[in-house]
Formats: C-alpha cells, structure tokens, sequence
C-alpha cells in the first residue's frame, strides 16, 4: 500500500555545504527557476510571489537539515500518515475517528481524513499539551520551593 503523503525529502550534509540559503526577498523581487536540460537547452520559469515564500520556508527547513514533504491541504490522509504528522499512534487516530475528533471518510473499506483536518487536530492536541506542560512544571514548584 503507497503512502498518501507525497514524498519526505531532505539534504545530505554534503549538498547542505554547497547551497547558500536564499537572501530574504523584498516586495517588487522576482524568483526566477533556471533549468538546464540534459541536451543543453536552458528554460527559465517565473516563480509567482506566494509560491515564492514557500520556496524559501521550503529551502530553510531543508538547510536545516530538516526533513520536508509537500502536502495539499485538500489532500487525504491514510490513518497511518496522519498518525506521522500528529505523533500519535494508528489506533489513537482510528480512535479519534472513531470519537469524532477527526472528520472522515471512508474510500472502500478505508478511512480517510483531509490534512486540513489533522492540523486542526494537531493544533488542538498542542494547546492542551502546552497547557499540561505548564501544569506539570506549577505541580514541580510547588513541591519543590513550598513542600506540598
């Protein structure tokens, strides 16, 4: 079975060496794609501004020495992808699901959720785990600076 989530792409540390991050552009510059084909023919491509900041958070994370896929956010998410962008396991998605946390649909016998879904869920997921962190390091104080 192929993974909806498109392709996970990152730098060796070599390539990572040799390319200089882009220089921060400002309005009125242009991002210009230069391709040089293998029988030497050489085609240039506009890059429009919106897709252009996307380039550069592209490139910055990858620089980074991050790992970076390209998802639509329309795009459908197995439970298995989706348990890879929210850091959960399969079948707490499936039970999120299943709780009606996470809108989906079923495509035969198979369940599918829309990425715009899953962030959603994800953003949700990281409001309350910030908010236990907190918990947790007031519960740390007290009992350590106040014996409770």
């Amino acid at each position: 079975m192929t993974s909806q989530i498109v392709h996970f792409a990152g730098l060796s540390d070599r390539d990572r060496k040799a390319v200089s991050p882009l220089p921060k552009l400002e309005t009125g510059d242009r991002m210009e794609l230069h391709v040089r084909h293998e029988g030497g023919k050489e085609q240039t491509l506009t890059i429009p501004p919106t897709a252009a900041a996307a380039v550069e958070a592209l490139l910055a994370h990858m620089l980074r020495g991050e790992r970076v896929a390209v998802l639509a956010e329309d795009q459908e998410l197995s439970p298995t992808d989706a348990s890879a962008v929210l850091g959960i396991s399969r079948p707490l998605v499936v039970l999120r699901m299943d709780r009606g946390d996470l809108p989906f649909r079923y495509v035969g016998k198979h369940r599918r959720a829309l990425l715009k879904d899953v962030l959603a869920l994800k953003s949700k997921l990281d409001v309350r785990q910030t908010a236990m962190d907190a918990l947790a390091e007031d519960t740390e104080d007290l009992i350590q600076n106040h014996g409770l």
